[in-house]
């Protein structure tokens, strides 16, 4: 049976007419095969990555494949009319994946026979064989219910997109932000034995000096005086690479025992850089490696994030309460209104919410897309789409999200809710903006009549024509990727910090002018009901229980009356005390202050300096 290898399976590489789904699709519609479908889901969950080589055109492939909801289980995709055969072998090496874990599925015999002939040790199969491989593919893995390997491969991906944006690799690794934290001694080592005996037992490209230890072996010799063990973690602006090295300095003899990295890490120079701040000890490399060392390079590119003493335990019960939490919020501006009930808990504020650009346009910056944004696009994409888009603007991508300093995060997602995504058609970036409509259908004059009148600068008809010419518009996001954006934003941010998640509420406001808001509500709670239950350290603060009817919101379903922004502030701070352990200190002088400017015009309050 062709699984039947000891190289286990890590990738399936799908051709999709008469393989992933029944007939051709330049010929006409196809037929999506539900097993195949499922597959892929079942499969993912347990860290099985899967890509497309096709001979097809892309965009009609991509838009079928997210019509099935699966579109965003793959990575890598490769769809054209090239030959596949050195196509795999790109990927493969693009991957850093050895042809031996890969499982290549197509009808064609022709197609197999020229994806080995390129790539040796490829093990290929005809999809009529599925119903015997699917079993064996299903009991292979380990379980990996967030789609935690599927999220570093598309982090390689987005790393590997923005590569070929640039003529020169050191400018790339300039503009990619690469960030290193070592942690050091057995308390900072011991919480991550299991992945540091899986690194250097399986790890060969980058593992140096090759010498295999057994998990007991490996905990007996933390505690020793003579050996200096440590972790290094890794992240840039694509994303979070976690625990990606492992060293161990015979000190007396200043020679490395262990040095052994992921080979996510590979062409980023964390082993040069991990290497130089050892200070170049002795060490008698073993075997092939994917890099030579240097005994006097460090590079300048990277810089060392300092880990603090929460994060190395990396246990709520260890979050420092002598002292104020810092939390940082971020959503509407509307949530600025529980700033000042948060205040009367013993909680350090700080706010990060939608303002009015230089064209006196409100931005929004919580977007799940945006955030994304933030750490893939290459800095000169993010400039030029701000620059070019007046309802974004120069200070849109910037946010405090991947800054330390904070020790709760509570978000408010709902302009994924509420905004449609329009996608330029030379690059793909999708960008949010609006509310319910569609800007692109709309006649521009009349558009950019009700812009001037709202004083919005840029949003003329010239504009509109352009923007319409440029973008297409693709409507709300789905609930599917909205889940996969909050399992990468988990990712982003440090572990130890938990995420309060704000859903919306589920009511009718008849006079709002945003059509089927409510329902759009009802699927996307759903969705964030799905994803805090299955996210470590996430928890849900649930609005429908104070927000029921008409009466309790202002102009549309997100805008809360004054005295249910105090009840929220109330259940956080309840819950973050539940989280640490030990409940807030509460200042009723405080609240009772908070309640008695609520009450005061808004005039009088900013005389006041309120």
């Amino acid at each position: 049976m062709i699984l039947a290898t000891d190289a286990p399976i890590k990738l399936v590489i799908w051709d999709l007419d008469d393989t992933f789904w029944q007939g051709t699709l330049s010929e006409g519609s196809v037929t999506a095969l539900e097993a195949n479908l499922q597959l892929v889901r079942d499969t993912a969950g347990r860290g099985i990555v899967h890509t497309i080589v096709s001979k097809n055109d892309f965009a009609p492939a991509e838009a079928r494949l997210r019509e099935l909801d699966i579109w965003e289980l793959f990575v890598f995709a490769r769809i054209s009319w090239q030959p596949k055969g050195p196509i795999i072998k790109e990927l493969l090496s693009q991957m850093q994946l050895r042809a031996a874990n890969a499982l290549f599925l197509d009808d064609n015999p022709a197609n197999r026979a020229e994806a080995q002939f390129y790539n040796p040790d490829l093990r290929v199969a005809d999809p009529i064989e599925l119903p015997q491989l699917a079993p064996l593919l299903r009991a292979s893995g380990q379980p990996d219910p967030t789609f935690a390997r599927l999220e570093q491969y598309k982090l390689l991906e987005r790393q590997q997109q923005a590569r070929t944006q640039y003529d020169d690799n050191l400018a790339f690794l300039r503009d990619a932000r690469v960030q290193v934290e070592f942690r050091e001694g057995p308390a900072a080592v011991l919480p991550d034995l299991g992945r540091l005996e899986e690194l250097i037992n399986r790890s060969n490209q980058l593992n140096f000096t090759k010498r295999r230890i057994t998990l007991p072996e490996l905990e007996a010799s933390l505690p020793g005086p003579a050996r200096r063990w440590g972790t290094v973690r890794v992240h840039d602006r694509f994303g979070n690479y976690g625990l990606v090295g492992i060293y161990c300095l015979n000190e007396a003899e200043n020679r490395l025992e262990q040095f052994v990295f992921s080979c996510r890490i590979l062409h980023l120079g964390i082993e040069q850089f991990t290497y130089a701040h050892l200070g170049f000890p002795k060490l008698a490399v073993q075997g092939d490696v994917a890099t030579e060392l240097s005994q006097t390079e460090k590079p300048d590119w990277i810089t060392v994030q300092t880990a603090s003493a929460t994060e190395i335990a990396g246990a709520p019960s260890t979050v420092r309460i002598d002292k104020k939490l810092r939390v940082l919020l971020k959503g509407g501006c509307d949530l600025g209104q529980l700033t000042p009930f948060l205040q009367a808990f013993d909680l350090d504020v700080t706010e990060e919410f939608n303002f009015n650009n230089e064209h006196q346009i409100p931005v929004h910056l919580e977007h799940t897309l945006l955030l994304r944004a933030t750490r893939e696009w290459p800095a000169a994409e993010q400039q030029r789409l701000a620059a070019t888009l007046p309802f974004l603007g120069r200070e849109a991508l910037e946010t405090r999200l991947w800054e330390p300093g904070y020790d709760v995060l509570v978000y408010s997602a709902l302009m994924d809710y509420t905004q449609p995504l329009y996608r330029e058609r030379t690059t793909g970036h999708r960008v949010p903006f609006g509310a319910y409509q569609d800007i692109t259908a709309e006649p521009p004059a009349a558009l950019a009549g009700r812009y001037a009148q709202r004083h919005f600068q840029g949003l003329d008809e010239n504009f509109l024509h352009y923007f319409a010419r440029e973008f297409e518009h693709e409507g709300p996001i789905s609930p599917a990727e909205f889940q996969q954006n909050l399992h990468w934003l988990r990712a982003q941010v440090p572990a130890h910090v938990p995420i309060f998640l704000l859903n919306g509420s589920e009511i009718e406001v008849l006079d709002s002018g945003e059509t089927g808001a409510r329902a759009r509500h009802e699927h996307m709670n759903q969705a964030l009901a799905e994803f805090v239950a299955s996210a470590e350290n996430c928890f849900l603060l649930d609005v429908r229980a104070f927000v029921q009817t008409p009466a309790d919101v202002s102009n549309n379903l997100r805008h809360y009356h004054r005295r249910h922004y105090r009840t929220l502030a109330q259940q956080l701070a309840q819950a973050i005390g539940a989280w640490q352990g030990q409940g807030l200190a509460h200042s009723t002088w405080a609240d009772w202050k908070a309640r008695a400017i609520g009450l005061l015009p808004v005039k009088l309050r900013g005389g006041l300096g309120l």
